[in-house]
Order: structure tokens, then sequence, then C-alpha cells
């Protein structure tokens, strides 16, 4: 499974507008092409921030069900309104989950914890995670497919391993032995109802 990763900067007081655009006509818009708007933010930490999450069945499906909504009535009659709340839309990461298991939509407050190194994540790090405690709800690592929809950039050259768990659980730290460089975490409250990705 495909899932998108992205995150808005915004321009300032304007998260609630977009919010509620997004709500009232991308959701519902994006599924009945068969993508999954898996669960939708405010970030706690930045006021001007909107995280959201887009599933796919695979990159097949995502090149399809973008060109298809982009190249639409509700994008083009909405798409103006939305780009008019944003400073910033590129910061994306492309990733898969790490099995072939589907993907769960996200139906509660969440803390997303994202690591990075200088080369891909593998099986024996996969299985020292599933040995942690970390009540995970949602597991991806990047997906190294080229961007099948280039009019929509994501981040190149990036090896991150992204994970949701509960808010207030307890963090996890990574042995020094994976080489992990660099640690994000997102304090994320749930803006509305999402759904599983169905296949």
């Amino acid at each position: 499974m495909i899932v998108e990763l992205r995150r808005y900067t915004l321009h300032p007081g304007r998260r609630d507008e977009l919010i509620e655009l997004f709500e009232r006509e991308f959701v519902e818009s994006q599924e009945e092409l068969g993508m999954a708007v898996l669960g939708r933010f405010r970030d706690l930490d930045r006021p001007d921030m909107f995280v959201w999450l887009r599933g796919f069945a695979d990159m097949e499906v995502r090149g399809r069900g973008l060109r298809e909504f982009y190249g639409g009535p509700v994008w083009k009659e909405h798409g103006p309104a939305a780009n008019a709340t944003m400073i910033d839309s590129d910061d994306v990461l492309l990733l898969r989950t790490i099995d072939s298991s589907s993907v769960k939509a996200i139906k509660a407050d969440q803390k997303a914890t994202i690591w990075y190194r200088d080369r891909p994540f593998d099986e024996a790090f996969a299985e020292w995670f599933a040995g942690q405690n970390t009540g995970a709800e949602c597991v991806l690592w990047t997906e190294y497919a080229e961007n099948n929809f280039p009019a929509l950039p994501v981040r190149a050259g990036e090896h991150a391993f992204v994970w949701f768990q509960a808010q207030g659980a307890e963090d996890v730290e990574v042995p020094e032995r994976f080489g992990v460089r660099k640690t994000e975490r997102l304090r994320l409250a749930l803006t509305g109802g999402s759904r599983d990705l169905r296949v």
C-alpha cells in the first residue's frame, strides 16, 4: 500500500479555512476516484501547518487517481481557493507499508515519529521495531518508485521510517547501530473522520 504524508505550511491564520474547505470538498471527491484520506490533522506545535495522509492501493492507482482528481471539476472549482491558503505544499514523503498489510484509517489524535538515515531501512530494522512496545497504529517506510504524478513533487533522496501512536505514549529510542541521523516528532490533532484503504 502506498501512502503520502503531506505537510502544508499555510499563511498565518488560514488553517481553519483550509480545513473547512478540505473536509467539505476534497474528501469524498478523492475517495470516489479510488484514493483514501487516511487522516487529516492540525499540527499542535505549528499553528500554520496542516498534515494529512492519502493512501492508494498501488502506484498505478496513485497515478490514475491524481490525474483524474487534479484534472477534474472539483479541483478546477476549489483548487485556487485551497492554494491561496498555502505557502508551501511540497513537503511530501512518498511511503509504503512495510509488508502487504492494508492501511487502517487513523481515528484519534496521534504522535507521529519520523526517523531518517543515510541508507534504506531494511528487514533487520523492521524486526527490531516489531519487538518494541510501541502501540504503533500505522508503520511505513520510503517508497522508491519514481513519482508518477510529477505535478505534485515529493521529497527525493530521503530514507524515512514513519510510525504513528497515540498521543502520550512513550517515545522509542533507536540504538546507535542502526544509524538513524535525525528524528522528527509531530503531535497531531485529528480534524475529522477518516476511512480505511480497501482493495
